[in-house]
Parts: C-alpha cells; sequence; structure tokens
C-alpha cells in the first residue's frame, strides 16, 4: 500500500524576464520587411533601443503594426483588405548597437486618429512588453486632433515623433531614464 503525500499550500510561480531567448527565437528572415523594396513610398524607420543609463540593448526586439498607406489593416475584422504586398507587421531584432531596422510605407489615418505605427518593444530585464507610438512630423495637423496623443503631455509628446531622414524616418527608444519614450498601459 502506498502513502498519500499531501502537500502544503502552494505558492505563486516566480516571475520571469522576456529575455534574453527572445532575440534568439522569434525574429525571422522577412521581419523587417513589411513593404517590399520596390513599393512606392517605402521608406525604412530605424533607430535605436537604449537603457535607462543610455546604453543600446543588443538583445531587444522591435515588433510594429500598422494600417498600409490608405488606412486599411491586413486583419480579418478590416473587410477592405490592405495593399497588395502589405502584411502590416514587421519585427525586427536590434544589433549589438541597439540598432533596428523596418521597411514599411507611412499609414494612412484611420478614423479619428493621425497616422500613427504601433510599436512593441521586448528586452531583457523586461517581465512585459512595452508599447508606444510612432507619429509623424509632416502629419502635424493631424497630430494635433489625434486622442492618443493629445493625452501624452506636452513636454513628452516629442518623444513619439520620428525624425525625418534621407529614406525614411529615425525612432529612438529610451527604455527609461532622462527623455524616456511614452509608453501605453495597454
Amino acid at each position: 500500500m502506498s502513502e498519500a503525500v499531501v502537500a502544503g499550500p502552494l505558492g505563486s510561480t516566480p516571475s520571469q524576464t522576456v529575455g534574453p531567448y527572445l532575440s534568439i527565437g522569434l525574429p525571422w528572415a522577412d521581419g523587417p520587411y513589411v513593404v517590399d523594396a520596390d513599393d512606392e513610398g517605402a521608406v525604412w524607420i530605424r533607430g535605436v533601443v537604449t537603457d535607462g543609463a543610455g546604453a543600446p540593448v543588443p538583445d531587444g526586439l522591435v515588433e510594429t503594426w500598422q494600417a498600409d498607406r490608405n488606412g486599411r489593416f491586413d486583419h480579418p475584422d478590416d473587410p477592405r483588405g490592405p495593399q497588395p504586398g502589405f502584411r502590416g507587421f514587421g519585427r525586427c531584432p536590434t544589433d549589438d548597437d541597439g540598432a533596428y531596422a523596418i521597411r514599411t510605407v507611412v499609414p494612412g489615418a484611420v478614423p479619428g486618429e493621425a497616422p500613427h505605427i504601433d510599436v512593441s518593444v521586448f528586452a531583457r530585464g523586461m517581465l512585459h512588453r512595452l508599447v508606444t507610438r510612432i507619429y509623424f512630423p509632416d502629419r502635424a495637423e493631424a497630430n494635433a486632433t489625434d486622442p492618443v496623443l493629445a493625452s501624452v503631455p506636452a513636454d513628452r509628446r516629442r518623444t513619439l515623433i520620428a525624425e525625418p531622414t534621407e529614406d525614411g524616418y529615425r525612432f529612438d527608444v529610451r527604455l527609461q531614464g532622462e527623455g524616456e519614450t511614452v509608453f501605453f498601459d495597454v
């Protein structure tokens, strides 16, 4: 006859961070290419992810989700469907210098919001992804009426506005500290 084992009260499972293996297991070769290189209007969104001390984060992951240039999504809930060759989702690991790059198009406005790209950042030491948005400086009129951007204190909005470059835009992400990017609780 075997003896029954009586367990005491169960404790919580310890929390785990999202890294370092995310930079090994989640990237895929086509991840940074939301559109083809020959797509009319293709631009690069490039930037650097830095930690609270300003050091680059070499094992992070940046994901983007956006509408196409006409404000349509590649998603079953949008019956209009996206432009051909557009998937709306991008994913790029950061390199040794914390840099990432995603080839896409500037999105069109969606009802009630300015053109923007939703961004998720994953990195070592984080328990959850951080979520932010990229807005475009040449859409100032639409930005002025965007309810999400308007909810951000005026002195912090600059952290959500991309800077124009020769072939697209630059959008750096500061995870914490002075100049920290605005993140949203979603």
